[in-house]
């Protein structure tokens, strides 16, 4: 069965550098969290807030290891007034046999404010 896997995080500045790292930093989380080989990856969609054009967030996926021919695409995030800045989203499509409620969604540095029900510590 496909699902999909939620995560988001914040990074300090438009800056290359940071926009990889955090993004980096946020694909090894949720691909730990949830046991993911990147042959059971469907596809990657990641978008960024309009704040963040130093770099394409998914040149992170560059650095692991087997995640060649995984598909990916960015995107911009919807500008709406009032929400959260500097911030990376990505939604990871895999195949897995996890109840939807056993999916580990990963929120880190800021982004835990967009959904704490998620968050377990």
């Amino acid at each position: 069965m496909i699902r999909g896997i939620r995560g988001a995080i914040t990074v300090e500045e438009n800056e290359a550098n940071s926009i990889i790292e955090a993004t980096e930093k946020l694909i090894k989380r949720m691909v730990n969290e949830n046991e993911i080989k990147p042959d059971y990856i469907a596809s990657v969609f990641i978008s960024a807030t309009n704040d963040l054009n130093a770099s394409f967030p998914a040149r992170a996926l560059r650095n692991f290891s087997g995640w060649s021919f995984v598909p990916v695409t960015c995107m911009q995030e919807m500008a709406v007034p009032g929400s959260l800045e500097k911030c990376v989203r990505v939604m990871m499509h895999v195949e897995t046999n996890k109840a939807q409620k056993d999916i580990k969604h990963v929120y880190l540095e800021g982004a835990k404010n967009l959904r704490p029900d998620l968050i377990d510590n």
